[in-house]
């Protein structure tokens, strides 16, 4: 029997059953052989990472396969990514992480060749999980993430998603400041080949404000879950310990500016507190932002770094400018204002720029070259002004600006710290395993300074106060002498008087002098101003009212003699009027723009002129009456016709005038209670019939001075 078996072109003939079977046999052997062969030719072998898990975890450094770009197909268990890049996530040698202080930090792509990419990249590796003993993998598997990660990301085990940090959606990624995250591996995944794939997204931003950014920063951690969350443990205690600081400079904030409202309720026309408020409000406010998005998924990167890096340090340059210039008091602090104010919204409009969600999306990645410098630029012309301001400050206050120079220098420092990082200058310090930054340093050690100017200014201005005071008790003193609490006795005539100063010294004045043939010269005014200053000008024109009554007792002389020595004194102005009223009533008025009296409830018709002190070519006219026994004249200062209830309405000449009869202090009282707004003053005087028993030359006087 013959067969014939086709398996080529070529007919092989092959005799006997027997020796055809092994043939066959033989065959079909090197068939599948040679087809495992070729397979094996096709697929490259890949790198895997040997795992060996007990109740333990292990540090996945190496290999990681890494590619820029974005593929879902790359996230697959089968994928090829034979030929994407090696690299090792073993951190370099005494490395430490820049923000957390933590040992361990691998420089990310932009410090490997990528530096001007941004977007999505990913990282493969492929491990083989063994287990130590039997039954060790029936606990769970948990993946740790590293604490610092660019800035996004997306955890894929043998092509399914496990966990993510942020949020991808349609509109795009929101991404927040790296929290510590462990996720859990698939309840089948235990032992044998795995494949880990991590799909990372890095802001376009990133490299502007954090040293050899993108993508990981350490290697993933992966083992048995309670392990793993052990370590997670771990890295909250490093986020912990790295905000601790922060924390305790938020406390001393707060107690500063405590302090500032304190001494501000005591001293509200030292506008420099407010600054002061503005700038540790703002630097607080800055503090505690970052500790929001150290703990929290509050505030999306893209508005917590808009705020951090281009709206709050642009505000507080320009507040602690504003509040130096304030303190030592320089001129033209309103071109100063404006200045500080147009560079401030440069600033922040410049690095606004060169953030989320405007770079690399509305300003080109290329515009970084040119809108980086202008903004270091503008911030150093800030930084400049700052110093400017703390010179000039010394050449005011040679003592003060010493000690303010060390604040400013520091604050400086402080307000720099972000672009100092960039150049890898060291910033931070670990003292006992606690992150302490420059910046903070310079916060409390400027706190502390400004604790100290604040103690100096407030002992200098409590000085100038006793000194003040002690300035007001005098003039009372001296007012007290020239407004006569004890009216003289004049024989024929019954006076009284009532005076309320609306300060602790008052601007009313009036002098009652009797003349040798048995009458009267009232002298009454009222001078512009309140306080000591308007005590000081009575004082003058009470001494040369007993000066010019020495030469002549006429109204008219009296005033323009006073008028005189008004306009020889720049800024001295002053109602007066000067009655003379002789022992048998015969009455001669003269006025300088006071009102005019009330004689028996009606207002008394005399010559109107212009106050003392406006012009020396004023000619003062003279009124002439008869005051008869019995009959009663009131004068009154514009206190009592100006004074003001709650609801604004004014005390007025009408009322004024209904209760012109009734006695001085009575009509002074009144007005006071419905609402003193001025010096209020009044004086009243009858002449006495030849029967009244008041003749021998007593009199009735009430006198009256405000409390205050």
């Amino acid at each position: 029997m013959k067969r014939q078996l086709h398996v080529s072109s070529r007919p092989y003939t092959v005799h006997g059953p027997a020796t055809g079977g092994i043939f066959l046999l033989l065959c079909v052997l090197a068939l599948t052989f040679g087809a495992r062969v070729c397979a094996a030719a096709a697929i490259p072998k890949q790198p895997v990472q040997q795992v060996t898990l007990g109740r333990s975890a292990v540090e996945l450094t190496w290999p990681w396969h890494f590619k820029t770009g974005d593929n879902n197909d790359w996230a697959r268990a089968d994928f090829d990514d034979s030929g994407w890049d090696i690299v090792d996530l073993s951190p370099p040698p005494g490395s430490y992480d820049p923000f957390l202080g933590t040992e361990g930090f691998v420089p990310g792509w932009t410090a490997r060749g990528l530096a001007g990419y941004s977007g999505f990249a990913w990282y493969r590796i492929r491990v083989n999980l063994e287990h130590s003993a039997p039954g060790q993998f029936a606990h769970a598997l948990q993946l740790k993430m590293p604490s610092d990660v660019d800035d996004a990301y997306q955890v894929f085990v043998n092509g399914r998603m496990v966990g993510q940090f942020g949020k991808f959606g349609p509109g795009g990624i929101t991404t927040y400041a790296t929290l510590p995250r462990a996720f859990a591996l698939p309840a089948d995944v235990q032992e044998g080949p795995v494949t880990i794939a991590v799909r990372v997204w890095m802001n376009a931003s990133s490299p502007l404000s954090n040293p050899d950014a993108g993508g990981l920063h350490g290697p993933l951690l992966l083992g048995e879950a309670s392990t793993v969350q052990a370590m997670l443990h771990l890295d909250w205690d490093s986020v912990n310990r790295s905000q601790y600081s922060r924390m305790l400079e938020s406390a001393l904030l707060l107690l500063a500016i405590t302090v500032v409202v304190v001494l501000f309720r005591f001293e509200r026309r030292e506008k420099s507190y407010l600054w002061l408020l503005g700038a540790l409000g703002a630097v607080l406010l800055q503090t505690v932002l970052v500790l929001t998005v150290n703990y929290t998924w509050l505030l999306p990167s893209s508005f917590a770094f808009l705020l951090l890096n281009a709206i709050l340090p642009p505000v507080i340059i320009g507040l602690w400018v504003m509040f130096w210039a304030q303190w030592f008091r320089l001129k033209e602090l309103k071109k100063l204002l404006w200045m500080v104010s147009t560079m401030v919204v440069l600033l922040m409009l410049c690095v606004a720029l060169l953030r989320e969600p405007l770079y690399g999306w509305l300003v080109p990645v290329q515009y970084g070259a040119i809108l980086s410098p202008i903004s270091v630029l503008l911030k150093l012309l800030l930084g400049a002004l700052l110093l400017w301001v703390a010179w000039e400050g010394m050449r005011h206050d040679y003592t003060g600006g010493w000690l303010a120079l060390p604040a400013v220098i520091l604050v400086f420092v402080t307000l720099y710290q972000d672009n100092l990082m960039l150049l890898h200058i060291p910033l931070s310090f670990f003292v006992m395993g606690y992150a302490v930054s420059v910046g903070q340093i310079a916060v409390i050690l400027s706190l502390n300074m400004i604790t100290l100017l604040l103690m100096r200014r407030f002992l200098q201005l409590q000085r100038q106060r006793e000194q003040m005071r002690l300035e007001v008790e005098q003039a009372q003193q001296v007012q007290h002498l020239l407004i006569p609490e004890d009216i003289p006795s004049i024989p024929g005539f019954a006076i009284e008087s009532a005076y309320y100063p609306a300060q602790e010294v008052g601007g009313d004045f009036f002098q009652i002098l009797p003349d040798r043939a048995g009458g009267v010269l009232i002298v009454m005014g009222d001078v512009t101003g309140k306080g000591l200053q308007a005590g000081m000008l009575v004082a003058l024109i009470v001494g040369a009212i007993h000066t010019i009554v020495e030469m002549s007792i006429e109204p008219a002389f009296v005033l323009q003699a006073l008028n005189r020595r008004l306009c020889a004194r720049s800024q001295a102005c002053a109602t007066c009027m000067a009655i003379h009223i002789d022992h048998n009533g015969e009455t001669t008025i003269a006025n300088a723009g006071h009102l005019p009296p009330y004689l028996n409830k009606q207002e008394v018709p005399i010559e109107g002129n212009l106050p003392l002190g406006i012009s020396e070519a004023v000619r003062f006219e003279q009124t002439y009456l008869k005051l008869n026994p019995g009959e009663r004249m009131t004068l009154v200062t514009d206190g009592v016709v100006e004074a003001r209830n709650a609801k604004g309405e004014l005390y007025g000449f009408n009322q004024t005038r209904a209760v012109s009869h009734l006695p001085a202090n009575f009509i002074a009282k009144a007005a006071q209670i419905f609402g003193q707004d001025d010096d209020i003053t009044v004086l009243a005087v009858s002449l006495l019939s030849p029967n009244d028993k008041r003749n021998s030359g007593s009199m009735q006087m009430t006198a009256g001075f405000a409390e205050v």
